[in-house]
This record gives structure tokens, C-alpha cells and sequence, in this order.
């Protein structure tokens, strides 16, 4: 939810009034205090510096780890003749982050005054919002602000004004004291306690980049960016697939975790992210989505429950934890195999050939899941080419934890289909679908798994072909399109509303988390020769630039499949960080190995 949308913020010296917002209303933007806004950087926080009147006054933001907190720090500095006093109208919505909020008459504005402390509690059954401040005058107001416009949500084709209540005003003196902080909460917090809040995350930061080896700045800021993603569901954790929209996602999740958790040593979290999606598998499958507001878990998803594999591969691999795999994880992962041999819901079996088919009329169940309406724009009904992937390791991961001929005999069988009715001999790489005698040739990234994931089908010179005709129709300085420019079907911008984008996001929009599949087969057809890492540091180098700069610490969701490639989608995606973060922690690794 969204309780504390803003501070309308107005520095007022010897009269004289400078409101330093900035909002955009219908035809207008008022006020114009970017106008004042001198600087902004990320040190370590977000830090706003307004210059007005020959003084400069410094915002910084922070939340506290582990709460509903928000903190919000002011610092006058230089020399005022008279009188200076910083006004704040919390501006106030109470709402879902997909909803926006208009003026209603439901709202209670009255609001509980305590010394240093004021709440509103304005709809039954919200939190309620506590605003710790440092000494100064409350006066009550109840006022609404209409129609904001957010031109985003205008873009997209959604309800983009929004009206925000306004309970009271806040006036802090800072002619004697130039330090002023607020403190929103959705429990009571004390103003004194802000500077251990701030001195406390700084010290969580630093040794969170601690994590990073060698002082690479690129991997700090990475290890920095995989923390906001691993957060608490009930007494355990889960991984946010991306802000600020997205909720736990169990694809998103499990290709997640081995960059965020592994990679970082979160072992504890990740045994325990495993074992709540282990106890959450119905029919074979794990859930795609969790609802925010407890209903029953989603599972329309063929992908999700064949990287739960490779999630449990890799902890095992970090870990050495074998006894806890074979114990909680095994009986779970052979119930999920004999599921899908004896077929479970929307088509999903074992064929006759040991592929895995997959897909009913309506249905999206691989990683393309654009949907509008009853529109699915890539439904990929039948053989999906990454899914093959994925069920052969499952079933090589099978074999090495149990031992036992089936799954050996199964996916022998699966990589000998695999190679005959997948190969595309006129184009040198893979089919991206085949659905009986249907071969859909489309160049897209999905078969860059068939050499990336741990147990490959590929070797020798179709590896490499296939890793060169990606290289070739799909990578960009952002990671790889979704769909090759030469084909008829390609969309370049990922922009206009939800018909618009959904019909573009699998469409030649450029994903960042591919990046990692499409180095990983790199490093695997060409080894981690001098040349092929300098290669692969030179793909990375735009990224890197990127999330120093605009991505503020963060990597999205999707770029532009044309250039200049702009950000899109979320503007922090846990898959994204992840997979960047994985493959600057393994090549690291690889470094380290090779001085000893």
C-alpha cells in the first residue's frame, strides 16, 4: 500500500515563501521548485540539495531495514539575516500501489496529537501512519489537492489523476537549529532515534558491499541492489520480482535466487525461499504468483517448477548441503517428475519422444506471458525450446541425486529428440517451438538454455552456431531482444498503452536478465580465455554505465529493442540484478581459482 505519497515541502525565510515541489497538474506545473534543485546523488542515500536565497537546504531519504519506515532528514546551510522555517503538508492516499485515490467522504482527517509524534488513521482497517518530527508547531488543515497527473500512468492508458489529502501542516524552525527530521512509520518511532537509524543502515550497506570481492565497484553496487529484492513473507522470505509493481513470482523467484542469495552467501534465506515454494507444489507444479491479499497461489506456469531445479542444483552446489536436498528437497522434486510423466493441468506431459509438451487455447505458460484480454501474444503451444533445456537438467539433476537408470534412461532419450526435431539446418540454430509437424523458426533469445543451463544438450559446433546467431540478431549493449529485427513480427518500442506494450514485450523488447544465460554459453563454447572475457566485459560495459547512472543503483525490467534502447517496465527487477550479479560473482571466482 501506499500511505504517504509526498511532502509538499516550502522553505519560508523572513517571509518570503519558496515552495520547493514540484507537481503536475492539468495544463500546469505548480509549484516550479525544481527550478531550486541544485544537485542530486546517491550518498549512500537519495539526497536532494535546493539552493534559495543564498542558502542551500539538504533532503535525504532512507528507510529502516525490516520496517515501514521511511526517514526523511532536512539541513539548512548558510547564513540567514531573520527568521527560517521549513513548512511540510504530508500529502496522504492510503491506497493499493496498482490503485490511485480520489476525494471521497469516507476519510476520517482527524488526527492524534502527541508530543513529537502526530497519527491519522483515516480509513478503518489501514495501518495508521505516525509521524515522528523534531519540535515544532501541528496545525490541522483537512484539505484535499486534486488531480495530480502522472504522465507514466497517462502513457499507459491508465488512471493517471489522483487526488491526495492533505491532514495538517508541519512548521519546523530552523533558524536556531538548521537539522530537522521526519519520521513516517506504521509503528510509533521517536524522532531521537534517527541518527542511529541512519548510522545503523549505513553500517548494513557497507557490509552488504563488503560482499563483493576485490572492491569491484560493479559488484557493490550489484550486491547493494540484490538486498532490496530478499524480503520477509510470514516467518520466512521470499524474493520481490520487481518494483515498484510486482509481488513474488515463483519463475521469477527461482532464476532469482542463485544471484541474489547464493551469490551473496544468504544461504539461511534461500533453504528457506526453497522450502516454502516445496510446500506450496500442487499437481507437480509450483505457483507462478502469490496473490497480495492471501487468495489461493496461481499455477499457470510450465517454467517456474523446471527452474526450481536448477535453483536446488545450485544450493546444493554452494552450499555442499546435501543431507537437507536429499531430506526436504528429493521426495519433493521426484513427486514433480512423476507428475508431469503421468500429466498435470493446461497439457503439461511427458510425450512419447521424453520431450515435454506443453500449452492449451488461451493459456501463456512459459516466460513470454504477455496477455491482453483474451489476446496471448506469444502462446507457444506445444515444444517451447527452453523448456526442453530445462527439463533435461531437471532430469540429469534427478539423476545425480537419486542415481537411479529412469532418469537417466529419460533424458538420454529427451537430448536424442531434442537433436533431431529441433535443429533448424537452413538457418544453423534452433526452432523456437515445435509442435508436431509445425517448426516455428523465429530467432528468439529462448534457445540460447540449450547451452546455458548447467546440464546442456548442446556441445561442439551447433552450440557455437546457435551462441553466434544470438550474438548476431539479438544482443544489444542491454541483453538480448526477444525477437530478431528481420522478422515481420517485431516490435522495437516498448512504449503506448497496455495493448501496445504487451504486444511489443515479447516482441523484439530487449530483457537485461538474458544477458546472464547468453554469457554463460559464451564462457561455454569459447572458454574464459583473455579474449573472451574481455568480450564479455565490453557487453557488460553499457549496463555497468547504466546502473551508476540513470538506474540509480538498479537495473530494470526491459529496454528498447531499437536503439537508444530506453528503460522500461519496472524500474528495479530482481531478475535483472540477479543474473548480472551472478555471472560478476562467478567470473570472480573463476579469477580467484586461477591464483591459486
Amino acid at each position: 500500500m501506499v500511505l504517504l505519497s509526498k511532502l509538499e515541502e516550502t522553505l519560508v525565510i523572513d517571509g518570503w515563501r519558496f515552495e520547493l515541489s514540484t507537481n503536475r497538474y492539468p495544463g500546469t506545473i505548480h509549484p516550479e521548485g525544481y527550478l531550486y534543485l541544485k544537485q542530486f546523488r546517491q550518498d549512500p542515500f537519495p539526497v536532494f540539495v535546493y539552493e534559495v536565497a543564498g542558502v542551500e537546504l539538504e533532503k535525504s531519504v532512507f528507510m529502516v531495514h525490516g520496517e515501514n519506515t521511511t526517514v526523511i532528514q532536512y539541513e539548512l546551510r548558510g547564513v540567514t539575516q531573520g527568521v527560517c522555517t521549513l513548512e511540510l503538508s504530508p500529502l496522504i492516499a492510503f491506497r493499493d500501489y496498482h490503485s490511485t485515490t480520489h476525494e471521497n467522504g469516507a476519510i476520517d482527517g482527524s488526527l492524534a496529537i502527541a508530543p513529537g509524534r502526530v497519527t491519522c488513521s483515516p480509513y478503518a482497517g489501514c495501518p495508521s501512519l505516525h509521524l515522528a518530527h523534531t519540535p515544532g508547531d501541528i496545525r490541522r488543515t483537512g484539505e484535499w489537492y486534486r488531480n495530480f497527473e502522472y504522465t507514466i500512468e497517462q502513457e499507459r492508458g491508465l488512471d493517471f489523476r489522483e487526488d491526495l489529502f492533505n491532514p495538517l501542516v508541519m512548521t519546523l524552525d530552523l533558524t536556531t537549529e538548521p537539522h530537522a527530521s521526519v519520521v513516517a512509520s506504521t509503528e510509533p518511532r521517536a524522532v531521537e532515534d534517527v541518527h542511529e537509524f541512519r548510522v545503523s543502515e549505513i553500517q548494513r550497506r557497507k557490509n552488504i558491499a563488503a560482499q563483493a570481492p576485490g572492491g569491484d565497484s560493479f559488484a557493490q553496487v550489484l550486491v547493494q541492489a540484490a538486498d532490496q529484492f530478499i524480503v520477509r513473507r510470514g516467518e520466512g522470505s521470499t524474493i520481490i520480482a520487481g518494483y515498484p509493481w510486482f509481488s513474488d513470482w515463483g519463475r521469477d523467484t527461482m532464476i532469482s535466487l542463485p544471484g541474489l542469495a547464493l551469490s551473496t552467501g544468504r544461504y539461511d534465506q534461500a533453504r528457506g525461499i526453497l522450502l516454502a515454494f516445496a510446500d506450496a507444489v500442487d499437481r507437480g507444479m509450483l505457483p507462478n504468483r502469490f496473490p497480495d491479499a492471501g487468495e489461493s497461489p496461481e499455477y499457470n506456469t510450465v517454467d517456474a517448477t523446471l527452474w526450481y531445479f536448477e535453483a536446488v542444483r545450485a544450493f546444493a552446489a554452494h552450499t555442499r548441503d546435501d543431507e537437507f536436498v536429499r531430506a526436504r528437497l528429493y521426495p519433493v522434486l521426484a513427486d514433480i517428475i512423476a507428475w508431469h510423466e503421468r500429466g498435470t493441468r493446461y497439457g503439461i506431459h511427458v510425450d512419447s519422444d521424453a520431450l515435454l509438451q506443453a500449452g492449451e487455447a488461451g493459456v501463456q505458460l512459459t516466460w513470454m506471458d504477455a496477455k491482453v484480454g483474451d489476446w496471448v501474444v506469444t502462446p507457444r503451444i506445444g515444444k517451447p525450446v527452453e523448456i526442453q533445456a530445462l527439463w533435461y537438467n531437471a532430469l540429469r539433476v534427478m539423476e545425480e541425486l537419486s542415481g537411479e537408470a529412469h532418469y537417466k534412461d529419460l533424458a538420454d532419450r529427451a537430448r536424442e529428440s531434442f537433436i533431431r526435431l529441433f535443429w533448424n539446418e537452413s538457418a544453423d540454430c534452433l526452432y523456437d517451438v515445435v509442435d508436431g509437424s509445425r517448426r516455428d523458426a523465429s530467432i528468439r533469445p529462448n534457445q540460447i538454455f540449450a547451452v546455458s543451463v548447467f546440464h546442456n544438450m548442446l556441445s561442439g559446433d551447433q552450440a557455437k552456431s546457435v551462441v553466434a546467431t544470438v550474438e548476431t540478431h539479438l544482443l544489444t549493449p542491454y541483453g538480448l531482444r526477444t525477437l530478431a529485427p528481420s522478422d515481420p513480427q517485431y516490435r522495437g518500442r516498448y512504449e503506448g498503452n497496455a495493448l501496445s506494450r504487451d504486444g511489443a514485450y515479447h516482441q523484439g523488447t530487449v530483457w537485461p536478465w538474458l544477458i546472464g544465460p547468453f554469457l554463460n554459453a559464451h564462457f561455454r563454447v569459447h572458454g574464459r580465455s583473455e579474449h573472451a572475457v574481455e568480450q564479455a566485459s565490453r557487453w557488460l560495459a553499457e549496463l555497468r554505465r547504466y546502473i551508476g547512472e540513470e538506474g540509480v543503483g538498479q537495473i530494470p525490467e526491459v529496454f528498447d529493442g531499437d536503439a537508444p534502447h530506453r528503460s522500461g517496465g519496472c524500474m528495479a527487477q530482481a531478475w535483472s540484478v540477479a543474473e548480472l550479479l551472478r555471472i560478476v560473482m562467478e567470473d570472480a571466482a573463476v579469477k580467484r581459482n586461477l591464483a591459486v
